[in-house]
């Protein structure tokens, strides 16, 4: 029999303590804020060493599920999609270099998420609401010569419609996939000459929205990122 290697051996145990410390986490005594038992107090707890305490905390560090201070004992971090969407995002964007496959993936998963996201948005929109995206739309009309303005507005107009549903994983997603699709979101939305092409459907989706009309908001949105798939092969892939 192969006797297992202390790497591997150290690597299970602190995976163990690492699940360990998030079933802790979950207990009401430790809400956002609580300290947590100190290092020495988890080694006698758990029957392990130093090392391996630190590096399963680490691990929730990177999660976003404690915060480290030195001097300090770790605390129970405030939950937060944002955090739990950044934690992925690297190994999402790996995923995106290593294969033009999983480029197409996301892009069909994006299609699916905005087009329900824009029904959403036609069904809880507010005045408010409508103004913001209105204004938005006139601030990208008034950057076309200015590539960063123009698709920071662009970007601002999908978390607007994201934002209306009040959802904030709706928010959090949306966000990370323009970041994961910033190379091929910026090449189809600012390629020169087709500039009011995205001013034009982002006022026909935000007719649908205030119309209320799910389908038709739907639709535009569909519209609108088929067109920016269709260009995206034209220029890339031909």
């Amino acid at each position: 029999m192969t006797a297992t290697k202390p790497k591997a051996r150290k690597k299970n145990l602190s995976h163990n303590i690492r699940e360990r410390l998030i079933a802790l986490l979950q207990d009401d005594a430790y809400g956002p804020g609580a300290a947590l038992p100190s290092e020495r107090e988890l080694m006698a707890q758990f029957g392990v060493g130093r090392p391996v305490v630190r590096e399963a905390m680490q691990h929730l560090q990177v999660m976003g599920m404690v915060e480290i201070r030195h001097g300090e004992r770790a605390k129970v971090a405030e939950p937060s999609i944002g955090k739990m969407v950044e934690h992925f995002s690297g190994t999402m964007r790996h995923l995106l270099a290593s294969s033009s496959a999983n480029l197409e993936h996301l892009k069909v998963a994006r299609f699916a998420f905005e087009k329900a996201m824009v029904q959403e948005a036609a069904r809880m929109r507010t005045a408010s609401d409508l103004d913001r995206m209105r204004r938005i739309i006139e601030a990208q009309a008034g950057a076309m010569s200015d590539k960063d303005s123009f698709l920071s507005h662009d970007r601002d107009f999908h978390r607007a419609l994201a934002a209306t549903s009040g959802n904030p994983i709706y928010t959090a997603l949306a966000e990370a996939m323009f970041g994961w699709l910033a190379d091929f979101h910026s090449d189809t939305v600012i390629l020169p000459g087709r500039e009011q092409l995205t001013i034009d459907e982002h006022i026909d989706i935000l007719d649908a929205v205030e119309a209320k009309n799910e389908k038709r908001a739907a639709k535009a949105m569909h519209d609108h990122l088929t067109r920016a798939n269709v260009l995206y092969h034209r220029t890339h892939l031909n």
